[in-house]
């Protein structure tokens, strides 16, 4: 999780959201993979599972980041406000699961990934308000 806010606070600094996207793109794919051929025989079948699902709601923002950055439909202000709400909801969701399969105690830190999944709600409902007063 330490890596994850570091990266983010390292990132925001960059003017360029697309890098940004385009990295945490290629963290997704290195951790998917880190996943599958490191963690198969040292995690429980729950435990792998909760790491696969980290990986993918992580991937599937990292293409709507990508599509609310690359598409005219919205403002600049939105396009930041969606992407920092995004971002923080992959940190808090994606990067809790993954400190917890990776041997966190769990008791200190359970309650940041509903946090994560809030964000995740939050972004979509801005999308949708976005675009529906387009």
């Amino acid at each position: 999780m330490i890596i994850y806010l570091s990266l983010f606070f390292y990132l925001k600094m960059m003017k360029q959201n697309l890098v940004i996207i385009c990295l945490l793109g290629a963290l997704t794919i290195l951790l998917g993979a880190f996943g599958v051929h490191s963690l198969e025989e040292s995690l429980t079948s729950q435990e792998l599972k909760s790491f696969e699902t980290a990986v993918k709601y992580q991937m599937y923002h990292v293409i709507v980041l990508l599509f609310v950055n690359t598409t005219s439909k919205f403002s600049d202000r939105s396009k930041k406000l969606i992407t920092y709400i995004l971002f923080a909801g992959i940190i808090c969701f994606s990067g809790s699961i993954y400190t917890i399969t990776l041997g966190a105690d769990a008791s200190y830190i359970w309650f940041v990934t509903p946090i994560g999944g809030l964000l995740f709600v939050l972004g979509w409902l801005k999308m949708g308000l976005d675009l529906y007063k387009k």
